[in-house]
């Protein structure tokens, strides 16, 4: 195990997993199972789970497009309160994702379940 992944498993929240995934966004690659990983044991509340969702569709949806989906699906499941998991419909699906909302619903599990949470008066 690389030196800065057993200094994370040390991080009390995500936050410190986080700012290195940000940091370090270019040379990450190999590392991404790990940091992932050690992401969904250490945030409890889903919030760097989200941000780091954002963050890496922000930057290069399609080089994380096989991580993006596994961080929006822990975050789903850690962010019983929905604090966290909206933000991540405009910035992953886009700012017109209402309009889109069915055509999504049908195709996307991670979509369909963050606005059945969002939006539960919604029919889906």
């Amino acid at each position: 195990m690389e030196p800065i992944l057993k200094n994370l498993e040390n991080d009390p929240d995500g936050m410190a997993t986080y700012e290195y995934i940000v940091n370090n966004v270019d040379t990450i690659g190999e590392m991404m199972p790990d940091l992932i990983d050690n992401l969904k044991r250490v945030d409890c509340s889903g919030q760097f789970l989200s941000s780091t969702a954002r963050f890496l569709n922000a930057v290069d949806h399609d080089t994380f497009s096989v991580w993006i989906p596994m961080l929006i699906e822990a975050a789903i499941g850690k962010d019983r309160e929905r604090r966290y998991i909206g933000s991540l419909l405009e910035a992953v699906w886009g700012s017109d994702y209402k309009e889109r909302a069915e055509e999504l619903k049908k195709t996307d599990d991670n979509f369909r379940r963050i606005y059945k949470r969002i939006y539960p008066a919604s029919v889906l």
